[in-house]
């Protein structure tokens, strides 16, 4: 991730600096002042409970702030957990990774991983295709001219289907899906809501080189200039 971003910040001809912080800290009381000065957030994959409310709570602060955002795989799913909590008002949405009894799982075990307890070699694992459904989202603007992508995966849990309806009401995009449209891909905020905040199923940092960055990541510090010469 680290490199990609440096991938990104070459190509645009920008210098970065880059902020680690450990999501545990943003949980506690005044945590949240260390992003005060950041102009753009990227939330990156994992597994496991720990911190994530910290991740849940950065989601929701660029959100608030209009500052980009960039979910990658797990960071994706905090920006869809958030978003129900805080915009459709499902308090107790979450993923059953970290709450198998949720009553909203916003994001929830593949159906073929439905049982599974051997857990090695189940996973969704390498280059999966990926469409856009319109052409004018931040998504198919970045991968632009070409109209259908494969990106590299590394997980088990998925958005929900059953949830798709809602959140396109309250102004979620789903601008990548799988070709037969089962799986979300990528999902974005409406510019109503944000200028620019996405997240991707995949792991599109696999795919950055020195001399090819990534589109979706120069895309996200494309954003994060304009907001920081905007004054934030």
């Amino acid at each position: 991730v680290r490199e990609a971003l440096h991938h990104a910040a070459w190509g645009l001809d920008h210098d970065i600096e880059i902020s680690w912080i450990g999501s545990e800290s943003l949980e506690r009381d005044g945590g949240l002042a260390q992003l005060a000065d950041i102009d753009g957030i990227l939330v990156p994959g994992g597994f496991g409970y720990r911190g994530i409310e910290g991740k849940l709570e950065a989601a929701r602060f660029a959100r608030e702030h209009r500052i980009p955002y960039f979910g990658l795989c797990l960071g994706m799913q905090v920006m869809c957990i958030e978003f129900a909590r805080n915009v459709l008002g499902l308090q107790e949405a979450n993923s059953t990774e970290f709450n198998p009894k949720t009553p909203h799982p916003i994001i929830s075990l593949m159906p073929d991983q439905q049982g599974v307890e051997d857990m090695g070699g189940t996973m969704r694992l390498g280059l999966y295709p990926c469409v856009f459904p319109a052409t004018d989202s931040h998504a198919a603007s970045a991968y632009a001219p070409a109209t259908q992508i494969s990106e590299r995966h590394r997980h088990r849990w998925e958005f929900y289907n059953r949830y798709r309806d809602d959140f396109r009401a309250a102004g979620m995009v789903f601008s990548g899906l799988s070709p037969d449209s089962r799986l979300v891909e990528i999902c974005e905020l409406s510019p109503a809501l944000h200028p620019w905040m996405l997240g991707t199923q995949f792991h599109p940092e696999f795919r950055s080189r020195p001399n090819r960055p990534h589109p979706l990541f120069t895309a996200f510090l494309d954003a994060a200039i304009g907001y920081q010469e905007a004054g934030g």
